[in-house]
């Protein structure tokens, strides 16, 4: 890949840290952010900054895109001023959990410019994006793929899992259900027994020795729930949105999902009572609030 280009819209709390690890791997990059704030810290280590999506498409051979939420990833592809217009883009690998839907409507776009597009959602929050430790997921055309592979790496690790547009997003809204599903399950557990009187080092000491533990009650609660930081690194607003797109997409496909719409719920009540801004592990505020009781070190 010896003077290609990579593109990076979309320079988030995710976004800023891939940018700069590809950099720090010694790719040459264009950056681009509607806040253009947000690039302000990669603009002052050299990295060029674009005026638009478009721009980008002009000067890279190649553009990640990680934003928040399906419509800004289809505005910023496809729309005015958007990648597709871009005469040197050859590759579209979308960082961004879209669902499948959205993933098949851009790819189809962007295949009328002869353009290749690569779902690539990730897993692993802040601190993944940040230490190269995070999942990879892949789908898309395979020689594309294989192209971008070591470019890829530099993020995590790397799992391919089809040539079929959307599916690598399956796999993501999939991981990011079961978190969420997680998150509240033990939010309850938990407050139902700090109420009973046990301690709730004790009672996560337990649940993690034993059959109950999960990603929340190894991670979630002992960094950001007991010390009542609320700082994981999730916003409410994201998980909520990803429940959404999955439970939609399951029941387009005829898979039903009880538990999911539980969940979903619950994620409306936090998402409503704390903003779509907050920290998506007080879902736990809202079953304390409830029982009138705290879970706290």
């Amino acid at each position: 890949m010896s003077g290609s280009v990579i593109g990076f819209v979309g320079i988030g709390r995710m976004g800023g840290h891939m940018a700069a690890r590809l950099h720090a791997a010694g790719h040459e990059l264009c950056i681009y952010d509607a806040n253009t704030a947000a690039t302000a810290d990669l603009a002052a280590l050299g990295i060029a900054t674009a005026t638009s999506a478009e721009d980008v498409g002009n000067r890279a051979d190649a553009v990640f895109v990680s934003l928040p939420t399906p419509d800004i990833v289809h505005s910023v592809v496809l729309g005015e001023r958007g990648l597709v217009h871009g005469t040197r883009l050859r590759t579209v690998i979308d960082l961004s959990t879209t669902g499948p839907g959205m993933a098949g409507r851009v790819s189809a776009g962007l295949a009328e410019k002869g353009i290749a597009w690569l779902d690539c959602p990730v897993s692993g929050g802040i601190a993944g994006a940040r230490d190269g430790k995070l999942a990879v997921i892949v789908s898309g055309p395979k020689a594309s793929f294989e192209a971008y592979e070591p470019v890829l790496a530099n993020f995590g690790s790397v799992f391919f899992v089809g040539e079929k547009a959307g599916l690598a997003q399956v796999a993501k809204l999939a991981n990011n259900l079961l978190a969420a599903s997680a998150m509240v399950v033990s939010s309850e557990a938990l407050v139902m027994g700090v109420k009973a009187g046990l301690d709730p080092h004790t009672l996560l000491a337990i649940i993690n020795a034993g059959s109950g533990r999960n990603s929340a009650t190894q991670d979630k609660f002992p960094r950001s729930v007991l010390p009542r930081t609320f700082d994981f690194g999730f916003a409410t607003g994201l998980s909520y949105k990803d429940v959404r797109l999955c439970i939609d997409e399951a029941e387009a496909m005829g898979v039903p999902m009880v538990a999911g719409a539980a969940v979903r719920q619950m994620l409306a009540v936090t998402n409503a009572k704390y903003g779509p801004d907050s920290d998506f592990t007080s879902i736990v505020r809202v079953v304390e609030e409830w029982a009138g009781v705290e879970v706290k070190g």
